[in-house]
């Protein structure tokens, strides 16, 4: 039976409504009503144009009285009917328009019709089999989950192949040119896996398909199972509005198709592992030693109460260290995420005694935490003294004293260009160059406690993630990792040099909860220059407390998600500028 009439999602972000189209009789002569499938992409009038959109439902129940237009165009073909249903599961969860989850869903080019699947002839491997049999979850609204600890230098392939052998699957990964090297791995093995969203048309015909966060909306016939390889990476995480994350994403779209979801990351998430409690499961992990041997050799050099001579950002061990033979990567934030000020007297780090973060001196008589807001004397709590001073890195000077020490060429990386020799030994960058540098034989953080102790409540698990990568480039315990630090006793260092990744997941998970934060309590940051308008509005609404950072800029909360979720979904937006990002990172 051809349809007669349609209902289209429009690709409007500012519009919220569906409209009802009626099928040409053009389109039932040559056939082409019959390719109108719920996902078709098309073409619609609206308001005196024609916009793109996707068709939402076949022959939907439409007022008789209502006279509808036709349809101008058939482009191609689009999200199938579970892929709309999740992205308007997304609408919801992450305050955005559904045209915009599409649209992320879409082939980036028109696709008439799907290909034919590729068959895979793997070697029988059935050691990580298991992960993709999960028993059912405890929790109705969790799929069937495994979360693995996976260690930073550990081969991925054996699991990428496994879920490859489990059925057509979904396999997201923090970064192109590891999905590239995976796929290229996979079928030198005789697996059938493509490239997102370049193969979209093979995908869409059944076979497995690997790339970035965007692969997570991939139109797979006869899905299996879902593998995000490194939960914890940020890119997973949508920087623009809406902020939509590929695990929970992939955690609900597993959730509605009844496959299993498989998490694998060197250091869980307290997400990650909250949901594996939830599910009525664990956290799996490898033997003892493999963990170890996956993290790099790990050197922490304290830098506190040092010798005049090495007062700058070089001490003698660095330089050492960066002088000895094979690639050094020498990492330094540029900018500074945060404001730190360092004690005149002993050296040490100003901190909050409640949460651990760098605390700013906003005017003479005090000090106030960045992250909780907590208000102290201008006094140090390690000596006493009153006597403060503000370090500050640059990474330009950083690269011009580095050459002059070791004598020899250098690079300079930033995440918008390479400057200096393309071959060169030594590399100094902010930590684009970890991303951009995929062997050394070590890597030295400079100043790691910009890390440590930065004001945002994710910055223990963000400063471990570095270390992580690291270990990943200089190919675990057979290279070395060199970090200069204040604060030599940080749980995530100590993490580092053990290979105990969860001291730090499980610390992060009794201050979340405690303080509310996500995923204990949810949390939205709303700017623009209607943030005042919008957040008066929610802070009406029982359960949700707002909290002014300044006239543009507030922060939302909530005791869990879902009400938050309710919460911006019930809230008419007022006009004006407004970005709303749900689950932030910076705060």
């Amino acid at each position: 039976m051809t349809p007669k009439r349609v209902r289209v999602i429009p690709d409007l972000p500012a519009v919220a409504r569906e409209f009802d189209y009626l099928v040409p009789e053009a389109w039932h002569r040559d056939g082409r009503s019959s390719r109108l499938t719920v996902g078709s992409m098309v073409r619609i009038p609206l308001h005196g144009r024609k916009v793109a959109g996707w068709v939402s439902a076949i022959d939907p129940e439409t007022p008789t009285d209502i006279k509808l237009s036709p349809l101008a165009k058939l482009s191609g073909m689009g999200p199938e009917q579970s892929v709309i249903d999740l992205a308007r599961w997304a609408s919801w969860r992450w305050a955005g328009p559904v045209s915009s989850f599409l649209g992320t869903a879409s082939p980036p080019k028109m696709v008439p019709e799907l290909s034919a699947p590729r068959t895979s002839m793997l070697r029988v491997d059935d050691r990580f089999d298991r992960l993709f049999r999960p028993p059912p979850s405890a929790d109705p609204s969790l799929p069937a989950l495994s979360v693995l600890r996976w260690p930073p230098a550990a081969d991925l392939g054996a699991l990428v192949a496994a879920a490859v052998r489990n059925g057509p699957s979904i396999i997201v990964v923090p970064r192109l040119a590891m999905a590239r090297s995976l796929a290229v791995g996979v079928r030198k093995d005789g697996g059938a896996l493509v490239l997102h969203s370049r193969d979209w048309a093979i995908a869409a015909g059944g076979t497995s398909t690997i790339g970035t966060r965007s692969a997570i909306w991939a139109r797979v016939s006869g899905l299996k199972s879902i593998l995000i390889l490194d939960e914890h990476a940020e890119s997973h995480q949508e920087e623009r509005s809406p902020s939509w994350h590929a695990r929970d994403v992939g955690l609900e779209r597993a959730r509605q198709l009844g496959i299993p979801c498989v998490l694998v990351s060197p250091l869980p998430t307290v997400e990650a592992v909250r949901y594996a409690h939830r599910a009525g499961g664990k956290v799996r992990a490898v033997s003892r030693q493999e963990e170890l041997d996956g993290w790099a050799s790990a050197e922490v050099v304290d830098r506190r109460n040092v010798d005049i001579t090495e007062r700058g950002l070089f001490g003698h061990r660095a330089v050492d260290f960066i002088r000895e033979s094979g690639r050094k990567l020498v990492v330094v934030n540029r900018t500074g995420r945060s404001k730190m000020l360092v004690c005149r007297t002993c050296d040490s780090i100003a901190e909050c005694e409640r949460c651990n973060a760098v605390v700013g001196q906003p005017d003479d008589d005090r000090l106030v935490c960045q992250a909780c807001q907590l208000e102290r004397p201008v006094v140090c709590a390690n000596c006493g003294s009153g006597a403060f001073k503000n370090l500050r890195l640059g990474i330009t000077r950083a690269a011009e004293e580095l050459q002059a020490l070791i004598r020899e060429p250098i690079a300079e990386v930033t995440a918008k260009e390479w400057v200096g020799p393309s071959d060169a030994r030594v590399v100094i960058g902010t930590e684009a160059v970890l991303h951009q540098v995929t062997e050394a034989a070590g890597v030295a953080f400079l100043d790691m406690d910009q890390e440590l102790l930065a004001p945002r409540f994710r910055a223990r698990e963000q400063a471990l993630a570095k270390l992580a990568l690291a270990s990943r480039i200089v190919e675990g315990r057979q290279g070395r990792v060199l970090i200069q630090t204040r604060s030599p006793d940080n749980v995530v260092l100590q993490a580092a040099v053990g290979g105990e990744p969860m001291r730090v997941t499980d610390e992060d998970q009794i201050t979340r909860e405690m303080l509310q934060l996500p995923p204990y309590g949810g949390l939205a940051r709303i700017t623009g220059a209607a943030a005042g308008e919008y957040a008066a509005a929610l802070g009406q609404r029982l359960g949700v407390t707002v909290v002014a950072v300044d006239d543009n800029d507030h922060l939302v909360r909530a005791s869990n998600v879902t009400e938050l979720a309710d919460a911006l979904a019930a809230t008419p937006r007022p006009k004006g500028r407004l970005r709303v990002v749900v689950d932030p990172t910076d705060v």
